[in-house]
């Protein structure tokens, strides 16, 4: 099955055709640096960050470009607030951006231009729109005449009238039309301002996605993504002032992630249930928040509440377990590089041929429109037959450590993907019981304790004595892992 996107422009799933054979162009609107990122921001950049791997391991060459807004009225505002220059809150919030998208495992863009790096080719994309009878100049502001766009409206579908009525809550009498957006904004005592034809402003919003994606991209590119919310009128906006001024398509497809409600409420600071990736990453590992965004098609509303999260960590220890039990099995034998299928055993040909589908059906749930939420199960599904075979079936061998080999491979493989499965399993559990032990206040040294206690009594044979303190640590919200390297412990989901 090859690749079919949703295309907004559309309305309908496409056939996946790059310009250019081989290559894809894809860029994603950034974020406006003017404080710490929300989970909202999170899934936006996980989703986009695995159409990035999933393109790439698919063969792709993919030159991805994610932009920053460093000037914007909510950045103006805060410097003022705290009385800095715009530019020192830039970068502290581009700095914490950084911060937490290497927390996620997000990977960096190709290209990660700034608004205010693109100051001239904004200017000269402005007078070019002016020039062709586009926009039209007030005061030092200059506007976006949506009347000389017959267009307007065709992505996000909604009527002229309706967009108007919206429009109208900021009237400014001095356009043409409520709908005429701004290209250049005449600066105000004490904001930021750079020389223009039509004195010192700063750029509109709009304009600079359209120009930084036109610059690095082409005229016209294969896809422009972004969270549901931009739609109108931001992307709008920018294919307006593209395709004004081209006569050429800006976009071939346009991806757009859906919304992330708080228990089934809208995410608002004024409602309280406002949580930065600081935040949730300080209760959790960053691989449980995506797992927890991925378990979602990317176009659907997600509902982040604490038995959702309690879900996908529950799923991601059951896979990093089944790495950790493959890994056990592996230890300290020599493993051939490869065994002909002919000479497995029903049982290790069954492993085998399971993992082999695996990646025939990981790769037709991504086709379908980046279907993260059937690939996991895919992943969850051979993950269990995985652990049958490691509890009833498994002997050591050539064969069978040739595919425990091969599947161990595999999972990490699609998992990386995904950007999941990323640590060492040991690593991992480690963390998630520093995790438990900082929310819980328990001692560690005082679980170990109990545990050598257990261990004694089952030496000698007190079976009863064992299940009595296997029960204390399982009301402490311990659960026990018996293994052959002892006992190990992680804390319950």
């Amino acid at each position: 099955m090859a690749l079919k996107i949703f295309n907004t422009l559309t309305g309908a799933k496409e056939l996946f055709e790059p310009l250019e054979q081989g290559r894809v162009r894809m860029y994603v609107c950034g974020v406006t640096v003017y404080d710490r990122c929300h989970i909202g921001h999170a899934r936006a950049a996980v989703v986009f960050d695995v159409i990035f791997r999933y393109l790439a391991y698919s063969c792709y060459e993919v030159e991805y470009v994610r932009n920053f807004t460093d000037v914007d009225d909510k950045i103006i505002r805060r410097a003022n607030e705290e009385g800095v220059s715009s530019t020192a809150i830039a970068e502290r919030y581009i700095e914490a951006f950084y911060e937490d998208m290497d927390a996620l495992g997000v990977l960096r863009p190709t290209r990660e231009p700034r608004a205010t790096e693109h100051i001239q080719e904004m200017v000269e994309h402005v007078q070019r729109l002016e020039k062709a009878g586009h926009a039209y100049a007030v005061d030092g502001d200059v506007y976006f005449d949506v009347g000389s766009y017959p267009q307007y409206g065709r992505l996000s579908k909604r009527p002229l009238d309706e967009m108007a009525a919206g429009a109208r809550v900021e009237v400014d009498s001095r356009k043409k039309s409520p709908l005429d957006f701004a290209l250049w904004k005449a600066s105000k005592p004490g904001e930021p301002s750079w020389d223009s034809p039509w004195g010192p402003g700063r750029p509109g919003w709009h304009i600079e996605c359209t120009v930084m994606g036109q610059k690095y991209l082409g005229t016209t590119f294969d896809i422009h993504g972004g969270g549901k919310d931009l739609v109108f009128p931001h992307h709008e906006n920018e294919v307006a002032q593209a395709e004004a001024d081209s006569g050429k398509p800006f976009a071939n497809y346009w991806v757009h992630n859906g919304f992330v409600n708080i228990d089934k409420e809208k995410m608002s600071k004024s409602l309280g249930n406002f949580f930065t990736i600081h935040d949730v990453l300080d209760r959790v590992h960053p691989e449980v928040l995506r797992l927890f965004l991925l378990s979602h098609h990317y176009r659907s509303p997600v509902d982040y509440n604490d038995a959702s999260l309690r879900d996908a960590a529950a799923g991601l220890d059951r896979l990093y377990g089944t790495l950790e039990r493959l890994d056990q099995a592996l230890a300290g034998q020599s493993v051939p590089n490869q065994v002909p299928v002919a000479e497995l055993g029903n049982g290790e040909r069954a492993v085998h041929q399971a993992v082999l589908g695996l990646f025939n059906e990981f790769d037709q749930a991504m086709n379908d429109d980046f279907n993260t939420a059937e690939a996991l199960g895919h992943l969850h599904r051979c993950a269990r037959q995985l652990g049958a075979y490691l509890h009833e079936g498994f002997e050591p061998s050539e064969r069978s450590l040739a595919v425990l080999d091969y599947a161990g491979q595999s999972l990490r493989k699609l998992g990386s993907v995904l950007g999941l499965l990323q640590e060492q399993p040991a690593e991992y559990f480690r963390r998630q019981r520093e995790g438990g032990l900082d929310q819980s206040g328990l001692d560690a040294a005082a679980i170990e304790v109990k545990i050598a206690e257990r261990t004694a009594a089952r030496q000698a044979k007190d079976w009863a004595r064992a299940d009595v303190v296997r029960d204390e640590l399982a009301a402490m919200g311990i659960e026990l892992k018996d293994g052959p390297e002892g006992t190990t412990w992680t804390f319950k989901r």
